[in-house]
């Protein structure tokens, strides 16, 4: 013998080719799968075994010696030796950076700027409209409920029957560009063109003859026709929200990201989503304050539209730009791991009779409805009686805009604060605890509210020891309402809903959200609004109407409490019994697993395993006694050689 393996990890074999045909010996003890394919390179070619195959029968070619393994622990080699690597081929790790794939990282981080572009534009956009609308000369906030209803309701549908057709004709790359360069016109064209010339566009003198002839009742349909310019910019504020975010944004989100990649990167974006609010609401408040740098007589309201809409116009070609790139450089890469089309669930298209017998059939869906109800008209009553305060204490359009800067900050900072917490919430103190905390602000910060607009002159005298009147005090107690019931929202109210579908059987859970999507969501949004609408024309203003819909808001919520306990006490126990199930089913795939990688063969000749070979090739191990050749005959043959 002249030499076995060497120290340095390199495998010698005979130089002359012969055949070896070597077949593994079964072995009780053998239980283990090798985890890697082995190839051995010689200076004659490659031979392999794939990574579940065994090596029965197996030829290469030798030099006119043996390769012969013994029943010791290491192979034994005779005669003149040539050298050959032998090495455990495993697949080659891809790079990453702080732990993620530079591939994935190629898709992450663009649709993250992506993103916080366009939450950033919807932060100036939706402070910048409610200061048009509510601050504009004949307009308060009583227009609010009639422009949601009458104006942006029917637009929003339009626009998604033209979408539709749109899609079917154009390219998604098109569809994009097509959808989004008309918002980033009208914003640019708004600020530099149409609020400049607004006093030649909009029909004063005709909305004065009609509000003259109809009545203060009717301010706020009239105000509409009024300042049809600012109203049009409140509704392509709106539809940025709706179209450019939920749309065009998660569609192509979407459609580039794996399941894998969503569910790690996804929540990342709802964190960053409230980091775009923080900046936007400080570029709001450094605008705003613009006009005090400015001298007198200089309309400083429009100096701060132009140059926050400058700001949406260069984001807006941002997001395009990055959209472009992503589909030129990215998408074209062959590396990246191809997204594979998930069929979409088909929902069950239910029309309002049936969906209405969903909801009469199930106590827990009746509960669960009342809670998306209760939600949408609450918040709605609050938020447009807090902004008419509002304007009564801040009417410049600077002085309003620049709160609701500080407002969009508070906001943000308190929906992230809120959005960590809210995982620990869950998990300490249960589903019941974390429904309850939603409405519970609502009501406790709703009773402050109106009680201060309500009965607010027995404290002024406290209140000025504060520094504070009864409607500065209004306000703040409404910004924090606001601010605490929409991140508790974010944090608690949306997940807490979405859990409650889970135990629900498969069948009453795809009619049951189907039902509440066709009924509950629009009585929701537009409750509110048309409550509203029904006490101005009512009672003739929005102040009048104050103490009613603060008794309408006390009742929505109490009945909103009651809904949360009961659908606890139905979805606990559900609950106990789902995660007993889920435990079960993990158990069990444990146990299978364990028993197929103990008893499982590999499918061969005899179902036993072969060798091993070592990754570096210093040395060829064995997880079973090494395997006997089929006959003594043949490799004796080779020894004598």
């Amino acid at each position: 013998m002249e030499g076995a393996i060497r120290s340095h990890g390199l495998l010698s074999l005979p130089s002359n080719p012969q055949t070896l045909r070597l077949r593994p010996r079964l072995h009780p003890t053998a239980a283990l799968k090798p985890q890697n394919p082995i190839r051995l390179r010689t200076q004659q070619g490659f031979f392999s075994r794939d990574k579940f195959s065994p090596l029965s029968p197996l030829k290469t070619p030798l030099n006119k010696q043996s390769l012969l393994f013994s029943h010791g622990d290491k192979p034994q080699i005779e005669k003149r030796l040539h050298i050959c690597q032998a090495a455990a081929s495993a697949p080659s790790e891809k790079p990453k950076f702080l732990g993620v794939e530079i591939q994935t990282l190629k898709k992450i981080v663009p649709l993250g700027l992506m993103f916080f572009c366009i939450l950033f534009n919807y932060t100036i956009l939706r402070d910048t409209k409610d200061v048009l609308v509510v601050t504009a000369k004949g307009s308060s906030a009583e227009i609010i409920p009639f422009l949601k209803t009458w104006v942006n309701l029917p637009m929003a549908v339009g626009f998604m029957l033209l979408y539709s057709k749109l899609s079917d004709t154009l390219s998604k790359e098109s569809l994009f560009y097509t959808v989004i360069f008309p918002f980033i016109a009208f914003f640019g064209a708004f600020a530099f063109l149409m609020y400049p010339m607004r006093d030649a566009i909009h029909p004063t003198a005709l909305a004065d003859r009609l509000l003259a002839s109809l009545g203060p009742r009717f301010l706020g349909p009239i105000a509409i026709l009024r300042i049809w310019s600012f109203c049009l910019f409140y509704v392509m504020a709106e539809l940025w929200g709706s179209v450019v975010i939920s749309v065009l944004f998660w569609g192509f989100a979407n459609q580039i990201t794996t399941v894998e990649e969503a569910k790690e990167f996804y929540p990342l974006f709802g964190l960053g989503a409230n980091v775009a609010l923080i900046f936007s609401g400080r570029t709001v408040k450094y605008f705003s304050n613009l006009r005090k740098n400015l001298g007198p007589g200089v309309d400083g309201w429009a100096i701060s539209l132009k140059g926050m809409m400058s700001i949406v116009v260069l984001l807006g070609f941002v997001i395009t730009g990055i959209y472009w790139g992503v589909n030129k450089f990215v998408l074209n890469d062959p590396s990246l791991p191809k997204v594979e089309k998930r069929k979409k669930k088909e929902k069950p298209k239910l029309g309002m009779g049936e969906s209405l017998k969903v909801l009469l059939s199930s106590r827990y869906i009746r509960d669960l409805a009342t809670l998306v109800v209760a939600y949408g008209i609450s918040i709605n009553l609050v938020e447009v009686t807090w902004k008419s305060k509002l304007k009564a204490q801040f009417p410049s359009p600077n002085e309003y805009s620049s709160f609701m800067g500080d407002f969009s900050t508070a906001t943000g900072i308190a929906t992230f604060t809120m959005m960590l917490l809210g995982r620990v919430i869950l998990r300490r103190f249960g589903w019941g605890v974390a429904a309850m905390i939603t409405p519970t602000v609502l009501l406790l910060t709703g009773v402050g509210f109106f009680s201060l607009i309500l009965f607010g002159q027995p404290i002024t005298p406290m209140l000025a020891s504060f520094g504070m009147t009864p409607l500065l005090a209004a306000v703040y107690v409404g910004a924090l309402q606001n601010i605490f019931s929409k991140s508790a929202k974010y944090s608690l109210f949306d997940p807490c809903k979405e859990m409650a579908y889970i135990p629900l059987d498969e069948d009453m859970k795809v009619k049951g959200k189907a039902a509440i999507d066709v009924v509950c969501n629009p009585l929701g949004k537009s409750g509110g609004a048309l409550i509203q609408q029904f006490m101005i024309l009512t009672f003739g203003s929005l102040a009048k109407s104050t103490p009613y819909l603060g008794g309408i808001l006390l009742v929505i919520v109490l009945a909103w409490i009651g809904a949360v306990r009961s659908l606890d006490a139905q979805f606990s126990p559900l609950a106990k019994q789902e995660l007993e199930k889920e435990k079960l089913l993990k158990e069990q795939a444990k146990e299978e697993s364990v028993i197929d990688v103990a008893i499982s063969p590999v499918e061969s000749n005899n179902g036993s395993y072969p060798p091993e070979v070592s990754t570096n090739g210093s040395a060829l191990k064995s997880g079973v006694p090494p395997p006997e050749s089929e006959s003594t005959s043949e490799t004796s043959s080779y020894r004598n050689q």
